[in-house]
């Protein structure tokens, strides 16, 4: 038996018929919004900014509201890397492990001066310090401050879920 071939002509009639019925968008639409409101940030702090982050999680702020509040202790298990605190030129390596163990899509916030751009700890002839997180790894959105509240915290998960929904990919990550 051969196969049938249908005509290219024929093929896109078929597209065009079909197209108030089938959406492939839309699919991609309740992916983007599944992901969007149920972020697995893993259990991962530097210095002092992880004070705020796991503030976030507690009763007065309730992370769980906005889909986000189920910390993993794997990486494996996690789409969310949240960058909180001072990162040393040591630690980077074992930060970029951890980054690639964690299947994609995959998402990360760098929280604090420290870890956007040095912070203090950045000055000529510095050699223990990462002068920000961009500088070695992917980064979708930055939450100033020093350290940034909790509500910054939140504000920036939802500025990324917001990111999320519309599909909008940034970093090389994912």
């Amino acid at each position: 038996m051969g196969v049938a071939t249908v005509p290219d002509r024929d093929l896109e009639q078929m597209a065009e018929d079909a197209a108030p019925w089938v959406r492939l968008a839309m699919v991609d639409d309740v992916l983007n919004l599944a992901r969007a409101n149920s972020l697995w940030p893993l259990t991962f702090g530097l210095a002092c900014c992880a004070i705020e982050m796991m503030a976030v999680g507690m009763a007065k702020y309730d992370l769980d509201r906005f889909g986000a509040a189920v910390f993993r202790p794997s990486p494996r298990q996690a789409d969310l890397m949240i960058l909180a605190g001072t990162i040393s030129r040591k630690m980077a390596p074992v930060i970029l492990t951890l980054w690639d163990q964690m299947p994609g899509p995959k998402w990360s916030i760098a929280m604090g001066g420290c870890t956007i751009s040095g912070g203090p700890f950045k000055y000529p002839g510095e050699y223990a310090i990462a002068e920000g997180a961009e500088k070695f790894m992917p980064v979708d959105v930055h939450i100033p401050g020093c350290p940034p509240r909790p509500e910054a915290l939140i504000a920036g998960i939802l500025q990324l879920e917001e990111k999320i929904k519309q599909g909008r990919r940034f970093g090389r990550g994912g």
